[in-house]
């Protein structure tokens, strides 16, 4: 694998009840570039945890992680970061929540350049007739695509999301699904997303990476997702080997959620289809 991003054996652990608890151990994950990936796991398990990590918001005890060829110390405008709230600036414009991204990447360039390419970004999002209005007028879906379209005028390596579309209605949700996978193709960024959504990860990801329960989460699986893009939303969702990789993903998690205090040991990710840790021991 072309290692573009990579996770190695990172740990954090948190004060509790006048000791530490660890959230997370020994994970491991590398993507590709243009590569799209989702990290899910029951709540609790640390996946927001390793996001914040990657993003360097969050300090991490052991381990590290490498992006294009450069290990990562604190945050950085080459990874650019979605949250589940827009986390916007509401005194502001549409388009002057995203100068504040381009302003960080050309900070030399004039007004109109800068004008310019957050305009691009919010035309992409769809929101190219809403530059002036305040953020504190919009629906929360259509602040979210101000957020999307921040984060992707920064340029950014890669896309960190966490659970970016897990506020929002059944009908929101789906298409804002389509802009960011839409989006994502035509950049070719590689992104990261923490979702707890078995079908969204699905329809968005090329692969998904399963964590066990937590604390002391660690990798437990990993799948495939062999659906040629672009997809259509509901071909896809009828399609059999959806359903089969579906019900492989609620199973580990039906299984995570039984069984929350058995050991844990890490799995390599070099397994092309899903299995669990047990299986992979026994294979």
């Amino acid at each position: 694998m072309n290692k573009y991003l990579e996770i190695f054996e990172i740990e954090k652990s948190f004060p509790k009840d006048g000791g530490t608890v660890r959230i997370v151990r020994d994970f491991s994950l590398s993507l590709r570039e243009g590569e799209f990936v989702s990290l899910i796991g029951h709540s609790g398990c640390g996946k927001s945890t390793v996001l914040s990590m990657v993003a360097g918001l969050t300090g991490i005890d052991r381990g590290g992680v490498v992006l294009a060829g450069k290990e990562l110390h604190g945050p950085g405008p080459d990874r650019g970061m979605v949250f589940q709230s827009p986390s916007l600036l509401p005194w502001l414009t549409v388009i002057g929540n995203v100068l504040i991204a381009v302003d960080c990447i050309k900070p030399r360039a004039s007004k109109a350049e800068k004008r310019s390419i957050a305009a691009h970004y919010l035309e992409l999002v769809g929101l190219g007739d809403s530059l002036d209005q305040r953020v504190a007028e919009l629906s929360q879906g259509m602040q979210q695509r101000v957020g999307i379209a921040r984060a992707f005028a920064l340029d950014p390596k890669i896309l960190l999301l966490d659970e970016p579309f897990g506020m929002l209605d059944s009908i929101t949700r789906a298409e804002l699904q389509d802009v960011l996978s839409k989006l994502c193709a035509e950049t070719k960024k590689t992104a990261l997303m923490v979702t707890h959504d078995v079908d969204e990860s699905l329809y968005l990801s090329d692969r998904v990476a399963m964590m066990t329960s937590g604390p002391d989460a660690t990798l437990g699986g990993l799948i495939d997702v062999p659906f040629a893009r672009p997809r259509d939303r509901h071909q896809l969702f009828e399609d059999e080997t959806f359903e089969t990789l579906r019900e492989q993903m609620l199973g580990f998690l039906e299984d995570q959620a039984h069984h929350p205090s058995e050991p844990k040991q890490p799995i390599s990710e070099d397994a092309p289809t899903f299995l669990s840790a047990a299986e992979q021991a026994a294979s």
